[in-house]
């Protein structure tokens, strides 16, 4: 029953990408697509995620009636110092997904501004704290000025509109039973809608999950918990993910480790950390070539180094390139 409750969701989850995709089409290419409903799926994520959390607290303090939604900006602000050290990150409640989506509806004329505004604040909050790498750039790809949305700004806002009624529109579950790992499907669909139309690009940012979850359970083997995981090419973060899934995160004690020299799917890791719920002091990825400039050469050793490489060494007579796959461990 569990499993037929999972797979609808997941079905409904698709038909709303499906969703959004018809709307855009035509219009925003289909790579470009997958960024701009990641970086929104995202941005819903983190505002529900920040939401939950402080109407727990307040709830479970005896404020039942709290809704942090409904805060005004300036009863919020004092809160950020705390929160951000807490969480990473800081929205004010006018910030929040729900309410630039009402917003939005109401008057879509600046959005593209108000949505600017958002993500500069968003990444600002944690300027100066521990949390700042983690945040710095998560939004680049998201670029809602772009001709690509539309050749008047007129144009751009009512497609943005359309994304975030879209994303918003999701019945994602509820979070700490489901919506995780409904945000891993919708990413893992979206890269598979468009990787085998991507050629180099397919190759170099997805990983099929059967893959992931092999390679991985052959680096840990029957290990119940390890230190720290590493990945020198850690692409999206699958393999490092997988394995959280696999024993647990708990039970990486040390959190998770990755460095990518591409910039889009650096980032992509980065959100897909919090996207499945790692705090930001628990993961370290880094952006950069590890043969020339390793970044985590004094974190060594790590208990499993998981990695996937990707070449062109071998091309068929379709074009296809030869793909090498590779997973070991190292034993502390």
């Amino acid at each position: 029953m569990a499993d037929t409750e999972r797979e609808q969701q997941r079905a409904e989850l698709y038909r709303g990408i499906w969703n959004i995709a018809n709307d855009l089409r035509g219009s925003v290419d289909g790579w470009d697509f997958k960024q701009y409903v990641l970086c929104t799926l995202f941005y819903r994520y983190i505002s529900d995620n920040l939401t939950k959390y402080i109407n727990d607290g307040e709830h479970a303090a005896g404020n039942t009636s709290f809704d942090y939604v409904a805060l005004s900006d300036e009863e919020a602000a004092p809160a950020k110092q705390g929160l951000v050290e807490e969480k990473g990150f800081f929205i004010l409640p006018s910030m929040l997904f729900e309410n630039v989506r009402k917003a939005a509806d109401r008057d879509p004329k600046d959005l593209n501004e108000k949505l600017e505004k958002v993500f500069s604040y968003i990444e600002g909050s944690a300027v100066g704290t521990d949390s700042e790498d983690d945040l710095a750039g998560l939004f680049d790809d998201m670029d809602v000025n772009s001709n690509k949305l539309g050749a008047t700004v007129e144009e751009r806002n009512k497609r943005l509109v359309s994304l975030l009624d879209g994303v918003g529109n999701m019945k994602l579950g509820d979070y700490q039973k489901s919506r995780i790992d409904a945000f891993g499907d919708a990413y893992e669909f979206l890269m598979g809608m468009y990787a085998s139309n991507a050629g180099k690009s397919g190759g170099e940012f997805f990983t099929p999950q059967e893959v992931s979850e092999l390679l991985t359970r052959i680096a840990i083997g029957d290990k119940k918990e390890i230190n720290k995981i590493y990945d020198p090419a850690c692409g999206s973060g699958s393999l490092l993910l997988k394995a959280g899934k696999l024993i647990g995160r708990e039970n990486i004690r040390q959190g998770f480790f990755g460095q990518e020299i591409n910039i889009t799917t650096y980032n992509l890791c980065r959100i897909n950390m919090f996207l499945h719920d790692i705090g930001y002091n628990k993961f370290d990825i880094a952006h950069g070539d590890t043969l020339t400039h390793p970044a985590h050469w004094d974190d060594e050793p790590f208990e499993a180094i998981v990695s996937i490489i990707w070449s062109e060494l071998t091309q068929r007579q379709s074009g296809s390139p030869f793909k090498a796959w590779m997973a070991h461990t190292k034993i502390a």
